[in-house]
């Protein structure tokens, strides 16, 4: 009966069909293999089928008319040029491999064509047709924030499977069907490990920001879980930077896929301006305080959780508005500071790298390396938090002398040449570039996000819960009851949250495309 109801499954929806191909193996035919460079990025495959062209309109793409509506609604009327580029293929069941810096507009670029080839199909529970593995919480909250009008124009349930939550509401929602999944890959292989999850039937895989996917570990739960997809489905990848370990999972399940790159380094666009300031240590506390007292919002990043902490306490006895963001944070917390940054009640949000992905706020103009980051990868993805779809914005890095010839590597393998200028606090120079200001030095208080006890869930299905929706995170749209998530996932973490329809950035978001255009 199973056997049956696969193979009906596989000649009904997900669109036009390749020829089918073995799950795992290492190389795929139709597919010349890539020379790996020097300087850590391997060659780009070639394309041996010939690439559909791209697009000036979405009204040219094959999508549904609601979709089209949806997309009309939320302002997005043009597409970003790796959408332009990849939809028309995409919509026609071709492999993809995406490279773009962050803000780019990958989200859509895979997001459209994955909802418009499952739409008119129904999951069975446990089953979902269609996939997206993300690396960090932060990340899968914006990519279903990002896809939840779409998803909902196109009748599609979705969930949201990420570390830090309820396991069980998760499996609650996938019991009640759900046919797109948004996970990370930890949390997934718990659920599966469970008997809650089956990938069986999954049609469509995106594999988003697979370079941080390897750099944390995840590569063996990915391969994994890729190994269980249809083997005749289609994949598409999409990533900032290219090395040799993405360079395996092209080689291993991407087949004959119609290649884009945005920008060769991946980093540097002509809206972002890259800054390195040369400061004295023992004036760099007083830089870094005057900076945060700026008008304006700006994310400042160190190095570790203890360095976070100690600078929110400074700046806030200095009168600025700041608040924490790192690993050390529950769930909730964490999701109420980065709505209280979206909102403005925290101007300055002090993170580690668990913010460096996965967050998207308009109008964020400026961000801050109080601590240099260690490789060129955590450079560009700490700077795409600004200069977001089309935007402007700088990227200011504090180097002391000690560590000027190491970020002179980091820039060189960035692909960036960055402004380089001696400043010290109080002076014109530091407040042309980044807005700094003498704090008031009158102490705030930011109210401490609230840490909320977990609710039990009656049943997975939407209307389960609507009576309490403010809660546990119940979608609009007949999403399943999960819990929110917005924050970084940790190496094979577990735990789960379901978007709202209409997630924070969306409810702020102005007439044109950003949330939905530069999610990830």
């Amino acid at each position: 009966m199973d056997r049956a109801r696969t193979n009906d499954r596989r000649r009904s929806g997900g669109g036009p069909r390749r020829s089918p191909r073995t799950a795992g193996r290492s190389q795929n035919p139709g597919r010349r293999p890539a020379a790996a460079p020097q300087g850590g990025e391997f060659a780009l495959p070639k394309t041996i089928t010939p690439a559909l062209p791209a697009v000036d309109s979405f009204a040219e793409l094959d999508l549904p008319e609601r979709m089209l509506a949806a997309l009309t609604g939320e302002g997005v009327t043009v597409p970003f040029p790796i959408q332009a580029a990849t939809l028309p293929n995409s919509l026609a069941g071709r492999d993809v491999l995406g490279r773009g810096r962050t803000g780019s507009g990958k989200t859509l670029a895979f997001g459209l064509a994955l909802l418009a080839r499952t739409a008119g199909r129904r999951a069975e529970p446990r089953r979902p047709l269609a996939l997206v593995l993300v690396p960090t919480r932060e990340l899968a909250q914006q990519v279903t924030d990002a896809l939840a009008p779409y998803a909902r124009a196109a009748g599609l349930r979705s969930a949201t499977v990420v570390g830090g939550m309820s396991i069980g509401r998760q499996a609650s929602a996938l019991r009640g069907g759900a046919e797109v999944v948004v996970a990370t890959p930890g949390r997934l292989k718990d659920l599966i490990d469970r008997g809650d999850c089956h990938l069986a039937d999954v049609a469509i895989t995106v594999l988003d920001e697979a370079d941080q996917m390897t750099d944390m570990g995840f590569m063996p739960q990915v391969t994994a879980l890729l190994d269980q997809v249809r083997p005749d489905g289609q994949r598409m990848l999409f990533s900032a930077t290219l090395d040799r370990n993405v360079d395996r999972l092209v080689r291993r399940y991407l087949s004959d896929p119609v290649v884009h790159s945005v920008d060769p380094s991946a980093g540097a666009v002509t809206t972002m301006e890259h800054h390195v300031l040369h400061v004295h240590e023992a004036d760099k506390q007083a830089t870094t305080v005057e900076i945060a007292a700026r008008d304006g919002r700006v994310i400042m990043f160190l190095d570790t959780k203890h360095r976070v902490d100690r600078l929110v306490k400074q700046l806030l006895k200095s009168g600025v508005r700041a608040a924490g963001l790192h690993g050390g944070k529950s769930q909730p917390q964490r999701t109420r500071t980065l709505a209280q940054f979206k909102d403005g009640q925290v101007t300055a949000l002090v993170a580690t790298n668990v913010a460096a992905r996965g967050i998207h706020v308009d109008n964020l103009d400026l961000v801050v390396n109080v601590d240099p980051p260690g490789d060129h990868k955590d450079y560009l993805h700490r700077g795409g938090r600004t200069a977001r779809a089309g935007e402007s914005g700088s990227v200011v890095t504090l180097v002391t002398p000690d560590q000027r010839r190491d970020m002179t590597r980091l820039m060189a393998s960035a692909g960036i040449t960055p402004q380089v200028t001696p400043v010290r606090s109080g002076e014109a120079e530091l407040s042309r570039i980044t807005g700094a200001q003498a704090p008031s030095g009158v102490p705030v208080v930011i109210t401490a996000p609230v840490v909320e006890r977990p609710r039990r869930a009656a049943s997975g299905t939407g209307s389960s819960s609507r009576g309490r929706r403010g809660r546990s995170g119940q979608g609009r749209s007949g999403q399943a009851s999960v819990p929110q998530a917005r924050t970084g996932q940790g190496r094979g973490g577990s735990g789960g949250g379901q978007a709202r329809a209409a997630g924070e950035g969306a409810r702020r978001r102005p007439r044109r495309q950003s949330a939905g255009g530069s999610a990830a």
